[in-house]
């Protein structure tokens, strides 16, 4: 889908909704509060698990997109 398209998907998905809850989360993930919002801090299990990550990328420990779409569905026992 490209980008075009999924504008006109929001923007329509927008203009239908009556979800007052989802339409405040979109307003707030479309960084229209950032000034109000606080860093997240990260846990020292989830700020290690990214370090990993970082080592395995230079270490060329990567998969494609398709390998780790496998990955994942045989992960969700799909």
């Amino acid at each position: 889908m490209s980008d075009t398209e999924l504008k006109k998907r929001l923007i329509n998905r927008i203009q239908r909704s009556r979800d007052s809850a989802l339409l405040r989360e979109m307003y707030r993930l479309m960084g229209t509060d950032s000034a109000n919002l606080e860093p997240y801090e990260l846990t020292k299990e989830q700020q290690a698990s990214i370090d990993r990550g970082k080592k395995d990328i230079k270490a060329g420990r990567t998969l494609t997109e398709r390998e780790a779409n496998k990955a994942a569905d045989e992960w969700l026992g799909k």
